[in-house]
């Protein structure tokens, strides 16, 4: 098979899951959810945390167990035959046309903050990025690794500061206190905005072979990563209840107050980093996913090619430009943000409650409370979401079928092979 040779350690791991998660949302997501449900917004985030764990401590041993470039489609496919398997796969490229220009959207949030830029100038500024990402990627995986720890320390180490700094002023919590009486309508509508944050659990995934040792450094990356990301994102829910709504980035507004000026240089230079890396990290996913159903005959062998960095090189360029057209068209359109979020997190709660329902076959009964924990986070996220839903179940009802005749087509005309 020729295998991906890994090259990145557990704490380079725990980085690209850290910065993953962090990326785009660390500081735009608690506005949002702060903007949906007030208070309520805080205590939505420490649910959210607290339901997230179950579910990475099962895909961090499906994938120390079952290390694959198709991440999530193998653990599916190997758990309930093929069809289902590679229907998870193709849901999962299917989502990058509404998640990567979503993330390009809220990483140029801070790009505004820094430069105003509007129409065709951000569409190329944003179209500039992509390239970034290609040379990045081709360098391999451990070159993202190694700059996205640094990344990691320095967001967690800003959200420190500014926790630190607003200290004086956190002793005045019945803002806390005025969560018992949340809205929780409201509270689940914020929860299913929050959901973003933790898409990048199951993408590490697809990243298994990366790892020099899967078996031993895949569970423990993906914990740390996802404990730290939650404390992040709660410290900076409680920062912004503390300050006055703004028109711009709350971050920002925050930073200023607490520590005397510079928040836009400081969070729109962080924002725009964590922002590329959550695309880095989902490119370098997406384009070893279209490398592994090209060995398998599902996608064409076109894109069954690799540099000497072990980077599949057709897969990726496939990728960046396809996120590229939909950059354009999601401008022409105008497109708003909101509903990206919402299409997207559809789709992952799809894939995240296919692969736990896989873990409960593949993995041992020790698993199984996990699992179940899993499964109902999946459920809440999807009672949060609501219509949203529609289009993850409408590619699943489209796709299956077709996938299930393509198996179906390749069996008979094998058979008639066979007999001639």
């Amino acid at each position: 098979m020729n295998p991906i040779q890994g090259t990145i350690g557990r704490w380079q791991g725990a980085g690209l899951m850290a910065t993953t998660l962090l990326g785009t949302g660390v500081f735009i997501l608690p506005q949002m959810t702060i903007a949906t449900a007030g208070s309520g917004a805080l205590l939505a985030w420490i649910l959210l945390t607290l339901a997230i764990i179950p579910v990475t401590l099962v895909f961090g041993r499906l994938a120390g167990v079952f290390p694959h470039a198709a991440g999530p489609a193998y653990f599916v496919e190997k758990a309930f035959g093929r069809t289902a398997g590679r229907t998870i796969g193709l849901i999962f490229l299917l989502v990058v046309p509404l998640g990567a220009p979503a993330a390009i959207l809220m990483t140029f949030q801070f790009v505004n903050e820094l430069v105003p830029l509007s129409g065709w100038k951000q569409v190329m500024t944003e179209l500039f990025l992509l390239l970034i990402l290609l040379a990045l990627n081709l360098k391999g995986i451990q070159v993202s690794a190694k700059l996205q720890f640094g990344l990691t320390l320095a967001i967690v180490a800003v959200v420190v500061v500014m926790f630190g700094a607003g200290g004086a002023h956190l002793s005045d919590l019945e803002l806390v206190t005025s969560v018992s009486g949340t809205n929780v309508t409201l509270m689940m509508a914020a929860a299913g905005i929050a959901f973003w944050s933790f898409l990048g659990v199951e993408a590490m995934t697809h990243l298994a072979n990366d790892f020099k040792d899967p078996k031993k450094d895949m569970l423990p990356a993906m914990m740390l990563g996802t404990v730290l990301v939650g404390l992040v994102y709660v410290a900076c829910t409680v920062l912004l209840l503390f300050v006055p709504p703004t028109d711009g980035l709350a971050m920002v507004a925050a930073f200023d107050r607490l520590l005397g000026g510079y928040g836009a240089q400081i969070i729109g230079v962080l924002g725009i980093a964590g922002g590329l890396s959550t695309v880095n990290v989902y490119t370098a996913s997406v384009a070893r996913l279209i490398w592994s159903f090209s060995r398998e005959g599902v996608l064409p062998r076109y894109f069954d090619q690799r540099n000497e960095h072990q980077v599949p090189v057709r897969a990726l360029v496939s990728v960046l430009s396809v996120m590229a057209c939909v950059i354009v068209l999601t401008y022409l359109s105008g497109q708003e943000l909101e509903h990206l979020i919402a299409w997207t997190n559809g789709v992952f709660v799809i894939i995240y409650f296919a692969s736990m329902m896989a873990a409960a076959k593949l993995l041992s009964k020790r698993y199984l409370p996990l699992v179940v924990c899993g499964v109902l986070f999946c459920a809440m996220m999807a009672i949060a979401l609501g219509a949203s839903m529609f289009y993850a179940l409408s590619l699943v009802v489209i796709l299956a079928p077709l996938l299930w005749w393509q198996k179906t087509h390749h069996t008979r005309k094998q058979v008639s092979l066979i007999n001639s």
